[in-house]
């Protein structure tokens, strides 16, 4: 599912116009996005939890030269799974 199907299924669900719909699920990925961006969890129960992971500088390698590359620190966005959705995937 994309972000166009979800908001086909919000507007089918509720009856609300495209326009209003589009707007709820802008709402919704804008907020959990910000509240990321501020080192925040987002927690929907049931469903899923995203948080952010940080990660110290290192030292890799080029993989074409095998010259030694310095990666600088970084914080990336993880989704870890909710026991529910896990259950319902599982039994389908």
């Amino acid at each position: 599912m994309n972000k166009l199907e979800l908001v086909s299924a919000l507007k089918n669900a509720t009856g609300i116009s495209k326009n209003d719909a589009a707007k709820v699920v802008q709402i919704f990925f804008d907020s959990m996005t910000d509240a990321l961006a501020e080192n925040e969890r987002v927690e929907i129960r049931g469903l899923c939890s995203f948080y952010v992971k940080e990660y110290k500088s290192y030292t890799g390698r080029n993989p074409k030269t095998g010259e030694p590359v310095v990666i600088k620190p970084k914080k990336l966005p993880f989704f870890k799974c909710g026991k529910e959705l896990k259950e319902r995937v599982d039994t389908k």
